[in-house]
């Protein structure tokens, strides 16, 4: 059974850091390409990056690009997600997923972990 534990989440002011992380179990983690996903309050879900599981391709949403770096650590299961110059449009729970995204395509909730709370004051 798939897991996905994210974590590192939590309350910064706007233009600060945050790194998330995300473990996986139950799977090969190394055989999967890996996304972030957001969900903001009253809004839709986001997809923000990926990572390829063969090639290590990396995409961006451009709503993140040049701010946010995916990488992945294939001998501890675990995903990453550094998050620089947070503004407050970028508050809403972020979700791991062991599938590929892009724009206006959204890994299939059912692959997604709990997520982990983002909340960036202005």
């Amino acid at each position: 059974q798939v897991q996905l534990v994210e974590s590192g989440g939590g309350l910064v002011q706007a233009g600060n850091s945050l790194r998330l992380s995300c473990a996986m179990s139950g799977i090969p983690f190394r055989d999967y390409s890996m996304s972030w996903v957001r969900q903001a309050p009253g809004k839709g879900p986001e997809w923000v990056s990926s990572i390829n599981a063969c090639t290590g391709s990396i995409t961006y949403a451009d709503s993140v690009k040049g701010r946010f770096d995916i990488s992945r650590d294939n001998a501890k299961n675990t995903l990453y997600l550094k998050m620089n110059s947070l503004k407050p449009e970028d508050t809403a729970v972020y979700h791991c997923a062991s599938e590929t995204g892009s724009t206006g395509f959204i890994p299939t909730r059912g692959s997604w972990g709990h997520g982990t709370q983002v909340t960036v004051s202005s």
